[in-house]
């Protein structure tokens, strides 16, 4: 443990003082040299002071790393070595709980080579306790130069070796097999050699090189005491947002959601708040898929089950394209990121989710949308219009335009593409009935319904 610089210098006064004595000097010459002592012992003591309000404390900086360690996380672990580096830091800590690198190979490797080049000691951390250092990351955490775990936490499933072997210390090159297809606990890792036990960060920044702490004895018993100060960093709130849309669950929930607001739109007069939530969650989708290590294939697999369903809305009932659209989305989903698996919560709420508003509740909104005048529906009540399909007791029928699910009257099957007269509505289901040839009903609908 350090003294304060104070107390150094008024010790050596103090044994230059004894020695002086011990020799036997004369008392006059004694008391001269003390005083000089004295003098310029008074003196060091300003100009220590001086020194030390001129300096400031030493800077440890602290960076969280959370999450995936995607292109935004890789970045800014490079500007905070850069920002260290400037400010003549003591050392760069990662703070780590991460189980995978979704970066690319090479990316990583960018990445080793910037904290093995680094200007400061970068160090890491893993915690608190069940945190975590997986994959990329973990291999990571054999070029840092103080590597330490929090108990409960774990280290390895490093997979093969992305990083040059000269970036891994010797200790952690000779221990990866033992790391490579299952994780180790702090207190393995620690006899493995690879790593310290830092039970919380506070004990960990102690013990590194250079970091000041003074004793303090005030409360009775000794206490060390921080001089040098820690500095904490995250990620700006923008890069916060870009980074949880790069989430695998969040980024396959919002490219749902967005497919699904546009297919809204697509039914729509004009550009509405649905088209406009629909674009920009889309295409953060499209930026979180993109970021993550996704199959092409599956992707387009969703695309083919949004299609799907936007067929069988314009037609206003499920037919044989939910039936695709359906297939199509279940296995895009469960196939959707290779070597990852979306929790059984997130699939349920994205399959269950758009197939409910698919094929329930777009086309029921898109038919009072269409074929609903604000002051009633009393007025399709006689208009004549056209049976899309069979309606044999069920099936669509054509009215002013618009789709809308019908069953005839009296059980009397009607052909598809024969003309119908509306008896009667409920709810969102019209009752129709086939209309007498002798009617001479007119081949278009919409002018039969003109005035």
């Amino acid at each position: 443990m350090r003294l304060t610089r104070r107390v150094r210098v008024l010790s050596l006064a103090g044994v230059l003082l004894a020695a002086a004595l011990a020799l036997g000097l004369p008392a006059a010459a004694a008391a001269s040299n003390t005083t000089g002592v004295a003098a310029q012992s008074g003196g060091a003591v300003a100009q220590a002071g001086d020194r030390a309000a001129q300096a400031a404390p030493g800077v440890v900086d602290v960076v969280e790393v959370s999450g995936y360690l995607d292109p935004i996380m890789a970045d800014f672990i490079e500007r905070s070595i850069d920002k260290a580096e400037a400010d003549g830091s003591l050392s760069l800590v990662l703070q780590v709980n991460s189980s995978r690198a979704t970066v690319d190979d090479q990316r990583l490797r960018e990445l080793a080579d910037r904290i093995a080049g680094a200007g400061v000691p970068v160090t890491m951390w893993v915690g608190p306790s069940g945190a975590e250092a997986r994959g990329g990351v973990g291999q990571l955490a054999g070029v840092v130069t103080d590597l330490a775990l929090a108990p409960g936490s774990e280290l390895g499933d490093l997979g093969p070796p992305v990083l040059p072997a000269g970036h891994l210390t010797e200790t952690f090159a000779r221990a990866y097999p033992s790391m490579r297809s299952s994780t180790v606990s702090f207190a393995e890792a620690i006899e493995l050699g690879v790593a310290r036990e830092a039970p919380t960060l506070p004990f960990f920044v102690l013990d590194l090189p250079g970091f000041e702490t003074e004793i303090d004895e005030s409360g009775g018993e000794p206490l060390r005491v921080p001089v040098s100060r820690v500095r904490f960093a995250k990620l700006a709130l923008l890069d916060q947002f870009m980074h949880v849309a790069a989430s695998p669950a969040v980024a396959y929930l919002l490219f749902l959601v967005g497919g699904g607001l546009l297919v809204f739109e697509l039914y729509t007069a004009g550009v509405g708040i649905a088209g406009g939530i629909g674009a920009i969650t889309f295409l953060l989708g499209c930026y979180g898929l993109a970021a993550l290590p996704v199959r092409g294939w599956a992707v387009a697999l969703l695309l083919v089950a949004m299609f799907g369903y936007a067929v069988d809305i314009q037609i206003g009932v499920p037919r044989v394209w939910t039936v695709i659209a359906t297939v199509c989305l279940v296995a895009g989903s469960l196939t959707l990121f290779a070597g990852l698996l979306l929790s059984w919560i997130t699939l349920v709420a994205g399959i269950v989710g758009v197939f409910a508003g698919m094929v329930a509740g777009m086309p029921a909104m898109v038919r009072t949308r269409y074929g609903t005048p604000t002051i009633g529906r009393d007025w399709m009540i006689g208009s004549l219009g056209v049976a899309r399909d069979d309606v044999d007791p069920e099936g669509v029928v054509v009215i002013d335009g618009a789709p809308w699910r019908a069953r005839t009257q009296r059980a009397t099957p009607i052909s598809g593409g024969d003309p119908v007269r509306v008896m009667a509505l409920e709810g969102l289901i019209l009752t129709v009935e086939p209309v007498d040839p002798e009617d001479g009903p007119p081949e278009d609908p919409e002018a039969a319904n003109a005035p």
